[in-house]
């Protein structure tokens, strides 16, 4: 089909009516709320609660399919539609309920719409007082692009098999960087057998302190835990930070964080952030030529599996946890193929990213859909 869209422009009061139902609460019964999700994620359950537990005791039942709309978030997407399942859960008189005249006006469709750009740019301009507040008078203002309901039946049919889609292709992501992630550590015990080393003969503590003068500008870097990775931060001008010093980051960098080590805060740099700056709680190390391959070191450390020996080097728990410290790190003793080994794995590594890229980019995959309902509503 061709999914372009140049319908009518109406007014939602044409296929919407506010419902004004409410009615004082029970003391003795229990009663299901809701959470409208911003950014148009939908309506989810919140908690169940008595009516002895609630300040407000007028409150309005919702009803399967109606249009919900937060009267102070809805400038940030607090707007959704009601599934089923939801049914005679009840909101305070700061959420607005509108009925959907299904004559003119597919629930589905509907529903996708509000999820665009043009829909949100209405609801946005209605907001910009300073209370910023939706009253329903607006929301019955705002404007839809209607065509006739088969028509409206076959857009819905197409972006729910877009969205099927898209989900299964994120889906088979996950699970193939999941399997290339378990197989990254099977590989690695296989490889090394019994040959064990600690980690200062694989890693040498390597740091390059640059002192901190007050007309300087440092660009940070921070790291994310679970393997998740180093990440660009905002430069931080010298009369803007208590430490003296920070590292000096250059390709190959082995990062650990001494913080949250221990919840699998290291990473190997890429070579674009030759130059940066991470401060003194991030400690660095360096390859030994004849014991570890970067490369290699760059799928191993981010695997749950070398995660967990970490967890080990700290005590206490949650927050109280001790900082991981260097020569805790490098007294660390595991199973370690040797660097011809370590190559030998890397070009198994380079298939596995290989199917990985046949797929669509993980960074894609969540602008398709909206790109989708660009094009559909006129975008």
């Amino acid at each position: 089909m061709n999914p372009s869209l140049a319908g009518k422009w109406s007014p939602l009061g044409k296929v919407l009516e506010q419902r004004k139902e409410s009615f004082t609460v029970d003391e003795e019964m229990e009663y299901q709320r809701v959470t409208v999700q911003l950014h148009a994620r939908g309506i989810v359950p919140r908690d169940r609660i008595t009516g002895s537990q609630l300040k407000t005791k007028r409150q309005q039942p919702c009803r399967g399919g109606d249009f919900l709309v937060a009267e102070i978030d809805a400038k940030v997407g607090g707007f959704g539609i009601v599934p089923p399942a939801l049914a005679g859960a009840i909101v305070s008189s700061h959420y607005f309920l509108f009925g959907i005249n299904e004559a003119e006006v597919s629930r589905e469709y509907l529903g996708y719409f509000i999820r665009t750009r043009q829909f949100k740019e209405q609801v946005v301009a209605k907001g910009s007082t300073n209370y910023a507040s939706i009253r329903p008078a607006d929301v019955l203002r705002y404007r839809i692009p209607l065509r006739p309901i088969p028509e409206q039946q076959e857009i819905v049919r197409w972006l729910d098999g877009l969205a099927t889609r898209v989900a299964g292709v994120q889906t088979l992501r996950n699970e193939m960087t999941d399997d290339a992630t378990a197989f990254v550590a099977r590989l690695h015990l296989k490889l090394a057998g019994p040959r064990r080393a600690k980690l200062s003969e694989v890693f040498d503590l390597h740091e390059i302190d640059e002192p901190i003068v007050p007309t300087g500008s440092y660009s940070q870097v921070g790291i994310r835990e679970f393997g998740g990775g180093l990440f660009q931060k905002g430069a931080v001008v010298g009369t803007g930070t208590t430490y003296r010093t920070f590292h000096r980051l250059y390709p190959d960098a082995i990062v650990l964080s001494q913080v949250k080590g221990w919840e699998g805060a290291i990473a190997v740099a890429g070579p674009e952030l030759d130059g940066w700056f991470a401060s003194p709680e991030y400690r660095t190390f360096r390859c030994k030529p004849e014991s570890a391959h970067p490369d290699y070191m760059r799928a191993l450390l981010p695997s749950p599996w070398f995660i967990e020996q970490l967890r080990g080097l700290s005590r206490g728990q949650g927050a109280r946890r001790q900082r991981t410290r260097p020569e805790q790190f490098l007294a660390l003793e595991l199973p370690m193929p040797t660097v011809a080994q370590q190559e030998t794995a890397l070009k198994v590594f380079s298939q596995m990213r290989g199917a990985l890229k046949s797929l669509p980019e993980e960074n894609d995959l969540p602008t398709l859909l909206p790109s989708a309902l660009a094009q559909v509503f006129g975008g």
